[in-house]
């Protein structure tokens, strides 16, 4: 089958998906256009500082589309491209795009609550303390997912002499100088745009300049280090961007992100019609596995279920997700309006990267990789996505070189933007454990003392989560991403019966999470059980390294469990109990900038 029938039928459904179920969903909940969102009423200028729609897009979807929507679908293939393309496109639609809208509608009207704190207003302070640190136990394991990733795509290749092999590490090495310039770049974007309140087409003629200095700078000195010389580059940039005031870096680092990933989705685009029109974009990988490729996979512990469901996690459902859309992006809404776009839309957008990945990946089959009999990859997701872009953008006039750095940049700024996202996410959470109050405008650990006061700090939070991370992260991606997205999916699944007792409670329809919930609850414990067994057997070989990494993994995935079953049948228990319309949305709450902004 040629590539572009597929993009085109995808974007069709996903377009219809949008307008259809995603604005009969807002319809069915209710937009207020006239109400003052949290962003405006709690603004103080650190985590509640009103957006402009795109930009608060641009964050939601550089945030939530990291590595998973390249990563996870392109390893799933090992079942076939056509249960991969149908998870994310009706997953994408009924599962992930309802999840990541319900979430930010929830804490839109509940004064930019976190996700945490609306599971202790709808179920009880027990499941937020529980909430808390079952979220920044996954995200801990996002921080080391990704880290590896980023790390080795920007990791220098020496020769056998110890020289740096220049051939096979200047993509990486002018990609790594971007990045970095990327975050003084970003810092400096934000501050002109808030100095000179720029914005429209100045803010975007402002951008591209500065996105062409950095790639002539870039690629000009490439930055040549080893895989530890990188680890250490990126704990640096997490623990100032986990740390930073939003408005400093990671609001203009997002919309600088998501002009990037949409130039990426149009060149991937025109480079599969074009390939497509020199007859070159045929879906080279099966549709779906043969008989004996699926009985070897499962002798090797991979069946198609639960794996499929939780390795696509990103372009299909991502708990993740959930946190981004409370953390953070429901505290820069300007407007009630902006939720579907911003919610729904971004999830969209991201089910349509998934789509290209496995129409690239589907092509570049049998020609530059393939997967053998246990459903290992003679290359990388990342590479296996640049390289099929990049020849794609070759095919157009692009320069290659020029095409393989921007490739290779923009699948690592896919990571960077998610990790220090969730890295921020990560250091909120452990210090809302220590917040003894539901109130969304007090800042976590402000009733702490000894202990709890020192370990709610900032800096303290941020550097216990990312030393923690980096240390699962020597286990390398591809041994946690199964417990990643097991992990993933439960919290997405959770997220859903937190809706679904939002909705009853405030008297709104949730019928359409109630099958969500009880598929993701099946599937996600089946996964982490499997997990548990994994990590069992790894360890029965001994050695250092692998007792090191395999135990820790243990010791999360247990961990997950044991916190997921608690909160899920609290959850549960609530759900069926609670009275239908018990609840009504919150009083709106206003910070002092808010009123002397807006008024009361």
């Amino acid at each position: 089958m040629n590539g572009i029938v597929i993009v085109l039928i995808a974007a069709v459904l996903l377009v219809a998906g949008y307008v259809l179920y995603g604005r009969w969903l807002a319809k069915s909940w209710g937009i207020d256009p006239k109400a003052l969102t949290p962003a405006k009423r709690m603004e103080d200028d650190k985590n509640f500082t009103p957006a402009s729609r795109f930009t608060t897009f641009a964050h939601q979807f550089s945030s939530i589309c990291g590595a998973g929507p390249v990563t996870g679908t392109i390893a799933a293939m090992m079942f076939g491209w056509l249960p991969v393309l149908l998870w994310v496109l009706v997953g994408g639609i009924f599962f992930g795009a309802v999840h990541d809208f319900g979430a930010l509608y929830a804490s839109v009207k509940n004064n930019g609550k976190s996700l945490a704190q609306l599971i202790e207003k709808y179920i009880g302070r027990t499941g937020r303390r529980l909430f808390l640190l079952f979220s920044w136990l996954f995200t801990i394991i996002v921080i080391a997912a990704f880290v590896d990733m980023v790390a080795n795509t920007f990791q220098a290749v020496y020769t056998p002499e110890g020289a740096v092999d220049v051939a096979k590490s200047y993509a990486g090495g002018a990609a790594g100088t971007i990045s970095i310039l990327f975050t003084f770049v970003a810092i400096l974007f934000g501050w002109i745009n808030r100095r000179f309140k720029l914005e429209g087409w100045k803010e975007l003629v402002l951008a591209i300049v500065l996105f062409v200095l950095m790639f002539a700078i870039g690629m000009q000195i490439p930055v040549y280090l080893p895989k530890l010389g990188w680890f250490a580059v990126i704990a640096v940039y997490l623990l100032f961007a986990a740390a930073m005031p939003i408005q400093t870096l990671k609001q203009p680092r997002d919309y600088l992100t998501s002009i990037m990933m949409i130039v990426m989705i149009v060149c991937a685009v025109i480079g599969i019609f074009v390939l497509g029109v020199q007859g070159q974009a045929q879906m080279n990988a099966p549709m779906v596995a043969d008989s004996a490729m699926l009985d070897s996979l499962a002798q090797n512990g991979k069946h198609m279920f639960p794996l499929l469901f939780v390795s696509v996690a990103c372009g299909a459902l991502s708990g993740f997700h959930s946190l981004v859309s409370t953390n953070t992006s429901s505290k820069q809404v300007s407007n009630e309006t902006d939720m579907l776009p911003v919610g729904y839309g971004a999830m969209v957008a991201e089910s349509f990267v998934g789509v290209l990945a496995i129409v690239v990946a589907a092509i570049m089959y049998g020609s530059f990789f393939t997967f053998d009999a246990t459903g290992a990859s003679s290359a990388t997701p990342f590479q296996i996505f640049s390289t099929g872009v990049a020849q794609g953008m070759t095919a157009f006039g692009v320069n290659n070189t020029l095409a393989t750095v921007f490739m290779t940049m923009c699948v690592s700024a896919l990571a960077l933007t998610s990790v220090d996202a969730v890295a921020r996410i990560g250091r909120l959470s452990f210090q809302e454990f220590f917040t003894k109050t539901n109130d969304a405008a007090e800042q976590a650990g402000d009733n702490a003392t000894g202990v709890a006061k020192a370990a709610s700090n900032t800096w303290v939070a941020t550097i216990l989560t990312l030393l923690l991370g980096f240390a699962l992260a020597f286990g390398g991606y591809n041994n946690i991403w199964a417990l990643f997205g097991a992990s993933n999916q439960l919290l997405g699944g959770m997220t859903m019966i937190m809706l679904a007792v939002f909705c009853k409670c405030t008297g709104r329809k949730g019928f359409m999470l109630y099958v969500p919930v009880a598929f993701l609850l099946v599937c996600t414990f089946t996964s982490l059980v499997q997990s548990i067994m994994g990590c069992i057997n790894a360890l029965s070989l001994k050695g250092a390294a692998v007792i090191a990494t395999s135990g820790l993994q243990l010791v999360f995935a247990i961990l997950l469990v044991i916190l997921g079953l608690i909160v899920a049948y609290n959850c549960l228990k609530e759900l069926f109990t609670k009275k239908a319309g018990s609840l009504p949305d919150e009083e709106p709450e206003w910070s002092e900038l808010g009123r002397e902004k807006y008024g009361a």
